[in-house]
């Protein structure tokens, strides 16, 4: 049971039961797009549509002219169906002004109503010898089979939901081949097929179906270049045009596992969905294609309207039912989306989904879907947002420039749509968690930190680790010089010792929490503090050597108003003199202590040298004293000063320390720089055993206006000096003094 209880918290701890929950959710997403309800697919449709809808294709080449059954035409020609001897001379005037190919948009199932064999049979007011005459005409489906016939025609059919009849078989059929894997399990299927009639079937250059299939909200935006209609593998119109104006004997369709992924023309590939659908590549709608059908049948059509193109005969009348809608057009008729496939193909500028685009889109919701889990719950608010703005730019410029460039269909909304929901997952756990952090960090730290530290720890509690952790660390320890000899006058007055006490904590505290330190403990007069812990500060260096100055200058400004309260209340004034200790290096902090009761507090060889330089503040004359690391990181920022090389009792390693005299308008000051360049003077010649220069040099400084400031320091130089005189130092001595005292 206790080694279950461990590894849950070590789980929760390392990895969180919030991650384990989104993992599960991306898993399920995941197998949500495998399955792609209609939702997933209609947003993605729609995406697509977005895309088409802000940039469509733009015409290069217009190889392609409708003759439109207008209204015109049919105020014209009267109501359709007309009779195909109108369509025989349509044919024969569009090909003698150069068509390249005449295709029809319709399906001329039925016999004409109005053949000379019908009117011989319903008119019965006639003679029998005009009757005989009228059934030995040639019937109108026969003169239109015969302009097919002296053309390039390819006639239309269609598929229906039913069977209605067993196919001819003698009648032509196009061609297929399939590279690859099988086709026909992919391909849409119609149960029935309606037909033209036979005469115009064989007459036919080809026959294709014009069948146009709509999503499930209406609209088009694929269109099945090869279909199932009743058993029979049947071409597209469009893609029948294609073939029959290159020569191609056989179309060949090439597949994959995963289905259908192009066919091929003579020089030509179309790439198409598993399905076998061409995604079309819409344009605007384009009214400088269209040409009315009375137009052609009366002559006035310019030639090269015609000439050299592939002509579509289709209506825009709205009372044929023939009007679609496409991502660009709300009402485009049925003939130019088969206008469109022609274009796209013929300029390659068709639009593709390849088979593998699944698996690009569920490898990118997985990949960003596993970063959010892994790095999101270590991120702040501001990171937060600027990452999911940055995910989301990406999905959606990636997508954008597949389509600009490369003409690819890669969604980009299941990936958005994945990695949103596993982030406000984590972001709904982290609130939840973060408050009960908030409420348990308010209260454990608000004796160590300032109150804006407090509340920025309970805003990113990821920032603190708990039970201890090794970092780099800036350590301060600072206490009243003589603090014995004012508690005594204080004996008989305890409560005004503690005021005094109180009064000059605060102001050190203050400077202190200012810089973003965090108080460790008071020992009586003295304070311990640290920098750079718990919260992660880059400038601690800098930040516990500007509270070290701070907190001089606040306790010259107390001693003025004690000076003041004690000439006006005429009792002796004990000036307060604080010295402090600087150090910075490697510490274990964290929260140390019993399980009964711990403090958040910091351990480490650091911390001890950091403890034994303010002791030695005294010694030197200079209030503020630091290790070689912090004034190596601060001083381009300070007055520095070097002192001595010393050998700490306990410590192996010699130390070379440094006195903070002011900040950067003192170091740049010429009073310090000549205090600096004594003291170098000096120190050169102590660490060379140049006794005698290095008490020429002490002399000198003593000459100088600012000889009080060293006084100490050339106290305790002359002292050594004289003692070396009489006992000199070892051979391997390297300048190091040894501390006795801490």
């Amino acid at each position: 049971m206790n080694r279950l209880r461990i590894w849950r918290r070590w789980f929760a701890r390392r990895f969180g039961y919030d991650r384990l929950a989104c993992l599960a959710l991306l898993i399920g997403l995941a197998a949500l797009r495998v399955v792609d309800p209609a939702p997933v697919e209609e947003l993605r449709d729609r995406t697509f549509d977005t895309f088409q809808h802000i940039e469509p294709r733009v015409k290069t080449a217009r190889p392609v002219t409708i003759i439109d059954i207008d209204e015109k035409s049919l105020a014209k020609l009267g109501q359709w169906p007309w009779p195909r001897t109108y369509l025989a001379d349509l044919i024969i005037n569009l090909t003698n002004l150069g068509a390249v190919a005449i295709a029809f948009d319709v399906v001329f199932s039925e016999p004409d109503r109005l053949n000379p064999d019908v009117a011989a049979g319903t008119m019965r007011y006639l003679d029998e010898a005009t009757k005989a005459k009228l059934r030995g005409l040639p019937s109108n489906d026969q003169i239109l089979a015969d302009a097919i016939r002296r053309s390039r025609v390819v006639l239309g059919e269609t598929g229906l939901a039913t069977a209605i009849s067993k196919l001819d078989s003698s009648l032509p059929m196009t061609g297929f081949a399939t590279l690859g894997g099988e086709a026909e399990p992919f391909l849409f299927e119609f149960p029935g097929l309606l037909r033209n009639v036979p005469a115009l079937e064989q007459a036919s250059a080809g026959r294709g179906l014009f069948t146009i299939r709509t999503e499930r909200d209406g609209i088009i935006r694929r269109v099945p270049m090869v279909l199932r209609a009743q058993g029979a593998i049947m071409p597209s119109l469009s893609l029948e045009i294609l073939r029959v104006i290159t020569s191609t004997p056989t179309l060949l369709i090439k597949a994959e596992k995963a289905g259908i992924r192009s066919i091929a023309v003579r020089g030509l590939e179309i790439p198409t969905d598993r399905n076998g659908q061409l995604w079309v590549h819409f344009a605007r709608q384009d009214p400088s294609i269209y040409v009315s059908a009375a137009d052609v049948l009366d002559g006035s059509v310019p030639l090269d309207k015609i000439s050299g193109k592939l002509v579509l005969i289709g209506t825009s009348a709205v009372g044929l039912n023939d009007i679609k809608t496409t991502p660009v057009s709300p009402a485009m008729p049925g003939v130019e989306i088969h206008a469109q496939v022609l274009e796209s193909a013929l300029t390659h500028a068709a639009l593709a989904r390849p088979n593998y685009a699944i698996v690009i889109e569920l490898f990118a919701a997985l990949l960003l879907g596993l970063l959010i889990i892994t790095f999101l719950p270590n991120l702040g608010p501001v990171m937060l947002v600027t990452v999911g703005a940055l995910f989301a730019s990406v999905l959606a410029g990636t997508s954008w420039y597949f389509y600009t460039q490369h003409r690819l269909l890669i969604d980009f909304t299941y990936p958005l749509l994945s990695t949103t929901a596993i982030y406000l997952t984590l972001i709904f756990s982290s609130f939840v968690r973060e408050q009960a952090q908030r409420r348990q960090i308010r209260s454990a730290f608000s004796q160590y930190l300032s109150p804006a530290l407090v509340e920025q720890l309970a805003h990113s509690p990821e920032k603190l680790v708990l039970g201890g952790e090794e970092r780099e660390m800036t350590i301060m320890f600072s206490d009243v010089r003589g603090f014995t000899s004012i508690s005594e006058s204080y004996k008989h007055d305890p409560q005004g010792l503690t005021a005094l006490m109180n009064r000059f904590l605060t102001p050190l505290t203050n400077a202190i929490l200012a810089r973003n330190g965090t108080i460790d403990k008071y020992m009586g007069d003295a304070i311990m503090a640290f920098w750079n812990a718990p919260l992660d500060d880059a400038q601690h260096q800098l930040n516990a050597c500007e509270a070290a100055v701070d907190m001089l200058q606040r306790i010259d400004e107390l001693n003025r108003q004690r000076e003041l309260e004690a000439q006006q209340g005429g009792h002796v004034y004990i000036p307060l003199n604080v010295g402090v200790g600087l150090n910075t290096g490697t510490c274990v902090v964290g929260n140390m202590g019993s399980d009964l009761r711990f403090d958040y507090s910091v351990l480490g060889d650091s911390v001890n040298l950091a403890s034994r330089l303010e002791g030695q503040s005294k010694e030197y004359g200079f209030p503020i004293i630091v290790g070689s690391k912090t004034a190596l990181a601060v001083k381009d920022k300070f007055a520095i000063l070097e002192l001595d090389f010393i050998m700490v009792k306990g410590k192996k390693e010699p130390e070379v320390i440094y006195a903070i005299a002011g900040r950067e308008d003192i170091a740049q000051s010429g009073r310090f720089q000549r205090l600096r360049n004594l003291t170098i003077e000096m120190l050169a010649c102590y660490r060379s055993r140049d006794w005698d220069g290095a008490l020429a040099a002490i002399e000198r400084g003593r000459r100088t206006d600012e000889a009080h400031a060293l006084e100490l320091l050339y106290h305790l130089y002359e002292a050594r000096i004289l003692n070396y005189r009489n006992n000199p130092p070892p051979a391997d001595w390297n300048g190091a003094f040894a501390l006795l005292t801490k």
